[in-house]
């Protein structure tokens, strides 16, 4: 059996790899999948991928895996950490998070105006793997930026600087990092905000990816990650957003949920409708990620069990106390008696809602000398055709389906919620992230096998 290109997920709880044939004909195959637990906590993420490939030769029945190429994701270890620097927090602040998060990064500090000391601390402790600074619309406030940027580059630490602010300011930062020895940390690109109420994200979000794969090495044994991948390795939430854009260009309008072990990352793509958009107070981006580090359903369980608060879940599940604190004792990352599948559906659940709520927009009323006036504030969902589900529990467990049709039900009207006639796609065979990387290299290829996994014409 030829394997042309094996592409390894290493996530945070569950690393899987899998495999595919034919790439560059017209009709691409997905052979099969093999995974196992990611193992950073033992040192090297190359462990966990190593089982992870075993598992796969044991599915597909071979004495060997042979393959000519090796893309890889990873959110392993808290995936790419940024701390994102702009001027003012509703504008240019706001447009470098939308580019950060779109890329696939976790979001660690976020500050406006002038850094301070006490920033410089924060920074420092948090050792972000990348720094994204902004401030200015084209043409307009200069010195912020330029501060922030000498500030910056004088720090102690080797991390990869994005300026993605005023243009004015290229050359000035330029010579900045070239007189600390730090260009070639450096990476200058098209202002996130050029003008007021203009988003500009994607240059950005491109070339976080591309510092990533040139400089990060964010979970034990990366390093040696590279004597086996030999092609792309971005963030995997970047990866199920290059899929995302990649199907809404096909399908139309949509919204991806992948719900983790350690996060639930939303990924919508669509320009809502013109109903909304006409009072709408501030603009978004088409392609928008949200990821809600508190709502996962392993690592971050007991999170959700506290939300949901343990009288409730025994009163849904129609289960005992007792049985409800043994399951929550003894969780496990994959389920497999019923009464677990059960357990971690009510979390899926939650972490659905939850994370669908905060990522869209709503209506806010306000009052003046002409009376009540409705307005929009947020990411419209309203014209969404398509809610997909992808990620371990949202293409494995029983019910899947029916934690997503309660999207459009949860709404109270004044949420900017998909309605009900959205219809469900699945992740059957799990590889949406898989296919985002593969989109770099292969877009037919990823198209086709797309729709296929998600049985969508």
């Amino acid at each position: 059996m030829k394997i042309d290109v094996l592409v390894a997920e290493i996530g945070s709880t569950t690393t899987v790899v899998n495999a595919f044939s034919d790439i560059e004909t017209d009709q691409p195959r997905f052979l099969g999948q093999g995974q196992s637990p990611t193992t950073v906590l033992e040192g090297d993420v190359n462990i966990g991928l190593n089982r992870a490939v075993k598992s796969l030769r044991e599915n597909l029945g071979l004495d060997e895996i042979n393959y000519d190429e090796m893309l890889a994701t990873s959110s392993a270890a808290g995936g790419l950490k940024m701390t994102v620097h702009g001027l003012v927090y509703d504008m240019t602040v706001k447009a470098a998070r939308e580019a950060a998060l779109g890329a696939g990064a976790n979001i660690h500090m976020v500050t406006a105006g002038r850094l301070r000391r006490s920033d410089i601390k924060k920074i420092k402790d948090i050792s972000p793997n990348i720094i994204l600074l902004a401030g200015g619309v084209d043409y307009g406030e200069r010195d912020t930026a330029l501060n922030n940027a000498e500030v910056i580059a004088g720090l102690n630490i080797d991390v990869p600087v994005i300026y993605a602010g005023n243009i004015q300011n290229h050359e000035d930062v330029r010579e900045i990092f070239k007189e600390k020895g730090k260009a070639n940390l450096l990476y200058i690109v098209d202002n996130v905000y050029p003008k007021i109420d203009v988003l500009n994200v994607e240059p950005t979000r491109k070339i976080i990816q591309d510092a990533f794969e040139d400089h990060i090495i964010h979970a034990p044994g990366m390093t040696r990650l590279r004597d086996f991948v030999n092609g792309p390795i971005i963030p995997t939430p970047g990866a199920v957003m290059e899929a995302s854009k990649l199907l809404k260009d096909h399908i139309g309008d949509l919204v991806t949920l992948d719900v983790g072990g350690a996060t639930t990352d939303i990924h919508s793509v669509t320009e809502g409708s013109e109903e909304v958009s006409r009072i709408l107070i501030s603009p978004e981006p088409v392609a928008k990620r949200t990821v809600e580090g508190d709502l996962g359903v392993y690592i971050n369980m007991r999170n959700i069990v506290e939300m949901i608060g343990i009288e409730r879940l025994s009163k849904d599940l129609n289960m005992e106390t007792e049985r409800i604190e043994n399951l929550i004792d003894n969780h496990v990352p994959i389920p497999k008696t019923d009464h677990q599948k059960k357990f971690v559906e009510r979390l899926a659940l939650e972490a659905v809602i939850t994370s669908v709520h905060r990522h869209a927009g709503g209506f806010r009323d306000i009052y003046g000398s002409s009376g009540k006036k409705t307005l929009a504030q947020g990411k419209d969902l309203t014209n969404i055709k398509w809610i997909i589900g992808t990620g371990g529990a949202l293409t494995r467990l029983p019910n899947r389906i029916n934690i997503l049709k309660q999207i459009s039900l949860s709404n109270k009207g004044d949420k900017l919620l998909p309605n009900n006639e959205a219809k469900i796609l699945i992740d059957n065979n799990y590889i949406m992230a898989s296919l985002g990387v593969l989109s770099k290299k292969y877009k037919e290829a990823a198209l086709y096998l797309l729709k296929q996994s998600l049985k969508v014409s």
